[in-house]
């Protein structure tokens, strides 16, 4: 059975946002060039598929709690304003990219969801609901990391293997820091090719989790996203 509709307000304000957004600067954000023709192409998809995702995550998230996002940007602004308008949520979402900080609390407007520019590790706040969704697999941040594990083309003989334990420690640092700020039992919401950092700090913590087995399709670059139950 699919889940219901979002509300009339919260679809209002997703369109509202997405059409105010300034694709321009967005552009040299998201590609090094062809950025409007990007935008032109995922704009649509972007809105549609943060929706059906939205969708999915009111029925498994409890009315107000807090959610911490990692890396969130404009693909996540249906599932953050869904969180807000609709479970009376508390949402703290950080993003390295200060010129797309700026374009989402711009658009945002003074009542709007602030963006914070800096690591979600530095973020003092307990929560019951985690989103790390193309983090660490993220290309521009981790490289070799990205290549290796989610795209399996590493090139054995070109292979930076300094770079690559460099990026190895940052990742599970950034990671097991932001799970230390979820309270047990919680939700995970993650790719699919991010499973071995939760599989890694599950088992080196001795804690149960549960994948559910449906996935979604990201808006970008269409990376599986799945829920996980922790604790």
């Amino acid at each position: 059975m699919k889940p219901p509709k979002l509300s009339s307000a919260t679809t209002q304000e997703i369109t509202r946002i997405y059409n105010v957004l300034d694709y321009e600067g967005l552009g040299p954000v998201y590609c090094d060039e062809g950025g409007d023709a990007f935008w032109e192409d995922r704009r649509g998809p972007c809105k549609k598929l943060g929706i059906a995702i939205a969708k999915a995550l009111r029925t498994r998230l409890p009315p107000m709690g807090q959610s911490l996002y990692v890396g969130a940007g404009v693909p996540e602004i249906p599932v953050l304003l869904m969180e807000q308008l609709e479970l009376n949520r508390t949402v703290c979402p950080y993003n390295l990219r200060q010129a797309e900080v700026d374009i989402l609390n711009q658009a945002g407007g003074e009542n709007g969801i602030p963006f914070y520019c800096r690591s979600a590790e530095t973020a003092t706040v307990n929560v019951d609901h985690l989103w790390i969704v193309s983090v660490l697999n993220d290309p521009e941040e981790f490289p070799n990391l990205s290549v290796l594990f989610s795209y399996g083309r590493a090139d054995p003989l070109a292979f930076d293997i300094s770079a690559f334990s460099h990026e190895r420690e940052t990742g599970v640092r950034l990671f097991a820091n932001c799970m230390a700020k979820l309270t047990l039992p919680g939700l995970l919401t993650t790719s699919v090719e991010e499973m071995p950092w939760v599989e890694h700090w599950c088992h080196l913590h001795g804690i149960p989790y549960q994948v559910e087995d449906r996935t979604y399709p990201t808006a970008l670059v269409g990376d599986p996203v799945c829920f996980i139950r922790i604790g």
